[in-house]
């Protein structure tokens, strides 16, 4: 077992939230938590209604793994999560029109195009 370090949980907040900007995403209130996961370095869960999620990182990672652990490349994965997280929402729901569904898919198409050259 190896333990996360403290420098590692800093450079994947910073780059989360390095991420998070360029995504156009400053409305969310995000919380950071290092905590043991399972099967996973990072995850995150996000509350649409509330406007927040909570970004975890490991604290434990397996000795085969942490050869391959990248902070940096967690750290966007997760904020790609949060970038694609109203229209998963939306997905999910039962009773979703298609207003709604068009109104989350054009959030993110307008996020993108400032984001691809």
């Amino acid at each position: 077992m190896t333990i996360a370090t403290d420098a590692q949980f800093d450079i994947f907040k910073q780059e989360f939230e390095r991420w998070r900007m360029a995504f156009g995403l400053e409305g969310y209130n995000i919380y950071f938590v290092q905590a043991p996961l399972e099967g996973c370095y990072a995850d995150i869960a996000i509350h649409q209604d509330l406007m927040t999620a909570c970004v975890r990182m490991a604290n434990d990672i397996e000795e085969d793994d942490a050869k391959c652990f990248d902070p940096l490349k967690c750290a966007k994965h997760e904020a790609l999560h949060l970038l694609v997280g109203r229209l998963a929402e939306d997905a999910g729901e039962r009773h979703i029109t298609e207003v709604e569904i068009n109104a989350a898919t054009e959030e993110l198409v307008n996020k993108l195009l400032k984001l691809i050259s």
